[in-house]
């Protein structure tokens, strides 16, 4: 009767560390929703959080728990994962999210959770461990994602310029100012879709592990959505302001017209990502469709050293964060 109520209290402090990654989660990456909005000046700080934090968890009602699925029975083998390897995974992930957000670089929550995942996964029972599909889907959208962020953003921006080649700048100024609190709201709702879903993912792996939901349950526990998807908002509402500075400034300048292509852009690729259960990264895909838009007005209007900083972020998200979660790994057998 001890070892269960001690092994309740694991999972009781394991999920709270999930959901304090969750909210980490919307906090490092509300960026990705607001910054252009807010670098395009339609709406001011406070105002693009709460405006974000509110389409985060209106996608709830939206989004299938396909992603869910993949990260919480799509990655590793069942009969692998137990209480150190979700401590370890977790705290790789927010270890990596911590220094980015120091940083102010613009890195992945998503692949650094799934990094996790694999360095303590790999550390308990090494690499054969692991689901190669599923791990290679996520690794194949590392490139997908910005680039198909790119590509719908850039075509996105030379379809509006022809649209609108007759009008005057002011009139499209005034039109996109409007229109990019609809594309805002899209994307942001694609944010909350995909990024609540991996935390709802790894509380589903623990339930699962510690055996208080079955492994052929189609799904988790109502709790475990409601509370994924409130986290997330929350931590949308606090804002990472380093990072805002990045994605809305330093990468390119922004209009109104070119927040809208680039958040419409961003949002077609994780709704579509969402869709086939892919735990793809919106900081990718969000920075692929605003150098997208940047790059057709002329390549000089991208920072492109900014950018090249960023992709390299990207590069050793998934490794450092495995680093960490192997030594977490080891370090918890110790403690509990």
């Amino acid at each position: 009767m001890q070892a269960t109520q001690a092994a309740l209290w694991v999972v009781i402090l394991l999920v709270v560390l999930a959901l304090l990654f969750d909210f980490m989660n919307g906090f490092h990456d509300a960026a990705n929703s607001i910054a252009t909005v807010v670098s395009t000046g339609v709406l001011k700080p406070a105002q693009a959080v709460l405006f974000a934090a509110f389409f985060n968890v209106l996608a709830i009602g939206v989004f299938h728990l396909s992603v869910a699925a993949t990260v919480g029975k799509g990655i590793v083998e069942p009969g692998v994962v137990d209480t150190h390897v979700i401590f370890g995974a977790l705290v790789g992930a927010i270890v990596w999210n911590v220094l980015t957000w120091w940083w102010g670089i613009p890195s992945s929550s998503s692949h650094a959770l799934i990094g996790g995942i694999v360095g303590a996964v790999i550390a308990k029972a090494g690499a054969g461990s692991l689901i190669s599909a599923g791990i290679w889907k996520t690794v194949i959208f590392i490139l997908v994602s910005p680039t198909l962020g790119f590509l719908l953003g850039s075509l996105m921006m030379v379809l509006v310029a022809h649209l609108f080649r007759r009008a005057t700048p002011s009139r499209v100024d005034r039109w996109f100012r409007r229109l990019q609190l609809v594309s805002a709201g899209a994307y942001s709702l694609g944010h909350g879709g995909n990024d609540a879903q991996k935390t709802i993912g790894i509380i589903w792996m623990l339930l699962i592990a510690t055996g208080y939901v079955a492994q052929t349950d189609k799904m988790p526990p109502s709790w475990v959505i409601y509370s994924c998807y409130l986290a997330i908002g929350l931590g949308t509402m606090f804002g990472g302001w380093r990072i805002v500075k990045t994605m809305g400034q330093k990468i390119t300048k922004l209009r109104p017209v070119g927040g809208f292509c680039a958040e419409t852009g961003g949002a077609i690729t994780l709704f579509l990502a969402t869709g086939l259960g892919i735990p793809v990264s919106t900081t990718h895909t969000i920075t692929g469709a605003i150098v997208g838009v940047g790059s057709t007005q002329r390549a000089s209007a991208v920072r492109w050293g900014v950018a090249g900083n960023i992709v390299w972020a990207w590069i050793f998200t998934i490794p450092a964060s495995a680093f960490v979660a192997a030594i977490a790994y080891w370090v918890s057998l110790q403690i509990f």
